[in-house]
């Protein structure tokens, strides 16, 4: 991907969410230490971005989040937890969009703190779709062929670690494929597979399952699709940046932009009802709808933002 190596590997793992956010204020707390940074950068709303963002607060260093704003208003997703501690311990806060602004704003966070630079997801899309042409062969390593097959992911609690939406999801896929007869690509989260094996659920005919893909592979599959079906948050920008047509595997959605603009439609796990969302949904591929996200210039946006605050180094 042409970005250097990691001055530091935490290598928290896997583990509970206290067990991640633990573990991970602790370890990234000694790097503060002995780093001294003048602020920290923190993205997105994973475990280690709360533990981040804690660590550096709690040592008095300032704390910048980007991808600030999102909300779901769904309190059982341990993301809307950490994305909104994050957002309320910031000093400034990188919201990708004008209703993500909008959302800090009702919290009461000062305007001031808050700047719209788009997500810098588009700046990795753009990026790295191109290097994936020249690099990456998971098309014909997989025998697949543009627009001619669908790509699914799961990953989130709400849905892996539930049976019943586990297998109404894997039901809603099985209706897809009888209908279309595309065939469905599923790189399997080891979270997923574990659950799948737990629960004895059984993968049904015209669904594959192939090993969890790298960025440069994944962005092909995704590019190439002819429709994704995803519960993850971060596909469904991508997947409208890509202008391919979305169909979201959970009842709400922190990206409501996707929806506004016909990129993407909320499916949850009702079989029935993830078959009608994909009829809906696999020919809009040549819908040209517009890209809410930015036009990939959010890195340099954020780091000129950071110069004229005199919060980073020169």
């Amino acid at each position: 991907m042409k970005i250097p190596k990691p001055d530091y590997y935490l290598g928290v793992g896997s583990g509970s969410h206290g067990y991640q956010t633990g573990e991970g204020l602790k370890r990234i707390e000694k790097v503060l230490v002995r780093e001294k940074p003048e602020i920290v950068l923190v993205y997105g709303d994973t475990n280690s971005t709360l533990a981040g963002a804690l660590a550096a607060v709690k040592l008095h260093i300032k704390v910048g989040h980007i991808e600030a704003g999102l909300r779901s208003y769904d309190r059982n997703m341990p993301e809307e937890i950490n994305r909104v501690v994050a957002d309320h311990v910031s000093d400034l806060l990188f919201a990708p969009t004008e209703k993500s602004r909008e959302n800090l704003i009702k919290e009461g966070i000062d305007a001031n703190k808050i700047f719209i630079t788009g997500n810098t997801v588009v700046d990795a899309v753009f990026q790295n779709l191109e290097i994936g042409k020249e690099k990456s062969r998971i098309l014909d390593r997989l025998n697949l062929k543009s627009r001619e097959f669908l790509l699914v992911t799961t990953h989130r609690q709400e849905n892996v670690d539930d049976k019943k939406r586990l297998g109404q999801i894997l039901k809603g896929l099985d209706l897809v494929h009888k209908e279309f007869g595309f065939v469905i690509i599923y790189p399997i989260h080891p979270r997923t597979e574990k659950k799948l094996e737990e629960f004895r659920l059984k993968i049904p005919e015209g669904v594959r399952l192939v090993k969890p893909a790298g960025y440069l592979d994944f962005l092909q599959l995704e590019a190439n699709a002819r429709l994704v079906l995803t519960d993850s948050g971060g596909l469904q920008e991508e997947s409208c940046v890509l202008k391919v047509p979305c169909v979201t595997l959970r009842d709400n959605t922190e990206r409501p932009e996707t929806l506004e603009v016909g990129a993407n439609i909320l499916a949850g796990t009702n079989p029935e009802e993830v078959l009608e969302c994909a009829k809906l949904m696999i020919n809009n591929r040549e819908k040209n709808w517009k890209n809410p996200f930015g036009d990939g210039e959010a890195g340099r946006r954020i780091i000129k933002i950071l110069k004229e605050r005199g919060r980073g180094k020169q």
